[in-house]
């Protein structure tokens, strides 16, 4: 048998010294949510830097055939339980310096390890291979991946470049910066140090509210000279994109362009230059991740924590519990635990996955799944004090939970919202999830356990005529109006009696005296069906513009069927207001009523269109005058049309605006559509995009609104499931599809109520989502990582609502 060290040395073809680029793992396996401190701590490719559990090293050594590991083991270090707490120098958490929030503290061991027989080296060791230990060393002073993908996402807004960094003047004041030994210029700081671009002067950074930070002479600096930009020493390091640049006059964090060049200005090397300070961004996600998110239980209850299988909490990363509550229950679903658990071992996956699993969600959903259903990851916190030289192991009352960071990170891969740190719409979240699982899917419909949710929606239009039109469409959600009218409380006429009169006086009504009202389920079901009137309907039949009644059924029964309740609505000026209702949901309902019923015996369908035939009557017409100005200015007449129907024929200026903007379309010199249809303005797009929605819903939107934006921000609110929405017959045909040809589930109309994601916030992009679920017989709470039996389940808050069908 070969030395260790020759066998080491036969093997390092397979081994990388890692490029500032390259994307590190050393926090978490990339398969199962084994950590350092994990019984058998972390095994690093030293090949592709992707790391793994102790169970699971095995199978990347089968799959890759790379033999040499990092091996990192953390081991919690005994401490006094009396230790003094140390005198905070940072305005951080749970950091060198910052407040002590009596983390436990661990001792970290490396060693090389060599599969398959796993050979063990010492690290550090002179013996070992030069190209070894400088890849090492390059891997434990690496950021890793999982930290740098939260940095990044905690980072709520992209940082945008600078106005000031293109065209940026420097001083030739002889000033050649060193790579180390920096200095206040004006007082003795060597730490929190900025350099002015401009100047390149050195001066600390802002003074905290506690009085650690800096003296504040690098902005006063500004407020003398108006030099904008600076860098923080310390952050430089040969991945620029990294590297802190201050904008004293945007008041931001930006990006710098041309940051090589200005360093260069006075003598700094970027490439040689190790980082040895925290970013803006490092800062606020230290201080962040370490806050209590968890302070919200049932009130005044004390909740029974549960632990093992199906019981595991999510950790919260920042403002991701819309994701961990909507997981939760999607988990504790038939479907999805077939799919990713029960029938799909982690291996299986691994085998599957591409050579990253990291960025595969088949991989990271079997992951979270295994990690949630499992029980491996569901026990209580150990802790072990020292007390008078005795350990004394103590059981709490809570777990640690599961951080979903890799989940997280390939599932908004395609959403650049779910990629921050900001709160998120739970409906939305659920929405996209189930869009992406569909994809995944492509071509596979029958293994696809997104489809256990999907369900057909009819809408039958009655015209004046007498003759119909079927349309259908397929959704995930049925989402329902509140009729506050049928509320059923008879004391809310006198609170609402009271409310006035107190306002009159100018006087709050108090909480105790708040009377909320309370509408049945059935009542917003029934709202769903219940006919409503279409104005200026064209009728194919009368050849012209009619009033139509329109009502909808389902044309399949889901497997789980998702209740989405409108308790956001908006207001004038388009703010969003969250109605303070309680809805009165039974344990069992039945929408059998709700079944539609398809084209029936004797009715007549109303005729197909003819093109051209009802659209003349609104076919768009350019303003001649604007088109002639513009045409005179050397504009093509087609052109100049279109600018003036999409700006409404409001002025030339308006539609030279647009044109200048549109030039490019690769519609541009299509036909103007003679068929009435709204073209939209990209404008209009673009205001919706910036009140936080989708492009494709805001052209929809703008397009059924006819263009006008406050029925778009209504139109929008009203159809959450457009996103998902997609037409199974959008004619008046008799050939409508079934639900079996559709490939959907079906069954009968019984549900029993199994999930509620509650949200308490003014918004549904602020505020905090819980979950509660109905597991082995009864309601258990999922808040974050905590886990416990429900004693008083909020069944009349919830915003989600998941049944599950009753097999008759």
């Amino acid at each position: 048998m070969l030395d260790p060290m020759d066998l080491l040395r036969s093997n390092l073809s397979r081994v990388r010294i890692p490029e500032p680029t390259n994307r590190i793992y050393k926090q978490e396996c990339c398969v199962s949510f084994d950590t350092p401190r994990s019984e058998g701590g972390l095994f690093v490719d030293m090949s592709t830097f992707l790391a793994f559990g102790k169970d699971h090293v095995g199978w990347n050594y089968e799959k890759t055939g790379n033999p040499v590991y990092l091996h990192i083991k953390q081991t919690k270090v005994l401490v006094p339980e009396d230790r003094p707490l140390k005198k905070p120098t940072l305005m951080a958490i749970g950091v060198n310096g910052g407040f002590d929030n009596n983390e436990p503290e661990y001792e970290e061991t490396h060693s090389i390890v060599l599969l398959p027989d796993y050979v063990t080296l010492p690290f550090p060791s002179v013996e070992l291979p030069e190209k070894v230990r400088l890849a090492v060393d390059s891997i434990l002073m690496a950021e890793g991946a999982e930290k740098k993908e939260q940095l990044a996402a905690w980072t709520a807004d992209k940082k945008q470049t600078s106005v000031y960094a293109m065209n940026l003047q420097q001083i030739d004041n002889g000033i050649v910066v060193p790579s180390s030994g920096w200095k206040c210029s004006k007082c003795d700081k060597r730490d929190n140090l900025w350099m002015n671009l401009t100047d390149g002067t050195i001066l600390c950074g802002r003074k905290n509210w506690d009085g650690t930070g800096g003296n504040n002479h690098a902005v006063e600096h500004y407020k003398d000279t108006g030099f904008p930009l600076a860098v923080k020493l310390g952050t430089i390091t040969a991945d620029l994109e990294g590297a802190d640049v201050f904008s004293y006059p945007e008041d931001d964090s930006v990006l710098d362009p041309l940051l090589a060049q200005h360093l260069a200005f006075f003598g700094i090397d970027f490439s040689s230059l190790q980082k040895t300070e925290m970013t803006t961004a490092e800062r606020e996600l230290d201080q962040n991740t370490n806050f209590d998110w968890n302070r919200i239980q049932e009130s005044g209850q004390e909740v029974e924590p549960i632990f093992g299988p199906g019981y595991t909490g999510l950790v919260n990363l920042g403002n991701s519990c819309y994701m961990a509550a909507t997981m939760q229950v999607v988990f504790s679903t038939h479907s999805f635990y077939s799919g990713y658990y029960k029938n799909q071992s982690l291996k299986t996956a691994f085998e599957k996955a591409p050579a990253d699993p990291t960025v595969d969600l088949n991989m990271q959903l079997t992951k979270l799944a295994h990690g949630l259903l499992s029980g491996k990851y569901s026990v209580p916190v150990s802790e072990e004090k020292d007390q008078t030289n005795a350990i004394t192991p103590t059981t709490n009352s809570k777990q640690d939970g599961i951080p979903p960071r890799m989940f997280k990170a390939v599932i908004a891969a395609s959403h650049p919202e779910f990629s921050s740190m900001r709160q998120q719409d739970a409906l939305e979240f659920f929405l996209h999830f189930l869009d992406q699982v569909e994809r995944a899917h492509g071509g596979r419909p029958e293994i696809d356990p997104a489809r256990s949710f999907k369900f057909g929606i009819e809408d039958r239009i009655l015209c004046s005529s007498g003759k119909v039109a079927y349309n259908r469409r397929l959704d995930y959600i049925l989402s329902l109006n509140i009729p506050l009218h049928e509320a059923t409380n008879k004391e809310l006429a006198a609170f609402q009696k009271l409310k006035a009169e107190k306002i009159l006086e100018g006087k709050e009504v108090s909480n105790d005296e708040i009377v909320r009202p309370r509408v049945p389920l059935e009542a917003c079901l029934a709202s769903f069906s219940s006919p409503e009137e279409i104005q200026d309907f064209y009728s194919t039949a009368l050849k012209a513009k009619t009033t139509a009644l329109k009502s909808a059924g389902l044309t399949s029964f889901p497997d789980y069927l998702v209740l989405h309740m409108r308790k956001f609505v908006m207001e004038a000026g388009w703010v969003p207001k969250k109605l303070d209702v309680y809805i009165d949901v039974p344990d069992i309902i039945d929408i059998s009523h709700m079944r539609g019923k398809g084209l029936q015996h004797g009715e007549e369908l109303l005729p197909e269109s003819v093109p051209g035939e009802e659209e003349e009557p609104t076919k768009p017409v350019a303003d001649e005058n604007i088109v002639t100005q513009l045409v005179s200015m050397g504009f093509n007449h087609l052109h100049c049309q279109k600018a003036a129907i999409n700006t409404s024929n409001v002025g030339v200026e308006e539609a030279m605006n647009w044109l200048l903007s549109h030039m490019d379309d690769p519609d541009i010199d299509a036909p103007i559509s003679q068929g009435g249809q709204i073209v939209v303005d990209q404008s209009k797009v673009d205001m919706l995009i910036s009140f936080g929605f989708q492009e494709d819903i805001a052209r929809a939107a703008l397009k059924a609104s006819g263009g006008d934006i406050e029925k778009a921000t209504d139109w929008i609110f009203n159809n959450p499931g457009a996103s998902v929405s997609t037409d199974m017959d959008a004619t008046s045909s008799e050939t409508i599809s079934t639900a079996a040809e559709a490939g959907l589930p079906d069954g009968g109309g019984r549900y029993r109520l199994i999930g509620i994601v509650s949200h308490i916030g003014t918004s549904t992009l602020c505020g905090h989502y819980v979950a509660h679920i109905f597991k082995d017989g009864r309601w258990v709470i999922f808040n974050d990582a905590k886990v416990g039996a429900s004693v008083n389940p909020p069944k009349d808050m919830g915003y989600l609502y998941f049944f599950e069908r009753l097999n008759s």
